[in-house]
């Protein structure tokens, strides 16, 4: 299939939306309560009637405008928003080697302990 959808092929645009789900035609066929060969039959279509893609929009839980709507570029304009929009791009990036801090925690304890001690010799020594 090529990367580009046209934008009056209605099947295509099932189809891709269907692959980006990571879904197959039997899954789909199972969801709406058909058979493979018709799943098929809808993506090789350049037009369905509304009632059917409204079933497909509802199986593959979409809107029927995303299908209508549905290009390569908007998926790939969809996915760079989120990266460059902070869901994935928190801005919560590690400023300082955890391995440090877990050496700085150890010393304190170490230091503590020293200081019980310390504390302790002064209270048996001092009876």
């Amino acid at each position: 299939m090529s990367a580009t959808t046209k934008p009056f092929h209605i099947g295509r645009k099932i189809s891709r939306i269907r692959e980006l789900k990571d879904m197959k035609q039997e899954a789909l066929a199972q969801a709406m309560g058909t058979n493979q060969q018709a799943i098929s039959a809808i993506e090789n279509s350049e037009n369905i009637d509304e009632e059917k893609l409204k079933e497909v929009a509802k199986a593959l839980g979409v809107t029927v405008e995303a299908i209508k709507n549905f290009s390569e570029e908007n998926v790939i304009n969809y996915f760079n928003n989120i990266y460059d929009n902070g869901v994935f791009n928190t801005g919560n990036y590690c400023n300082f080697n955890p391995l440090d801090k877990v050496v700085e925690l150890y010393e304190r304890l170490v230091q503590a302990e020293k200081d019980k001690n310390e504390y302790l010799e002064k209270l048996i020594k001092g009876k």
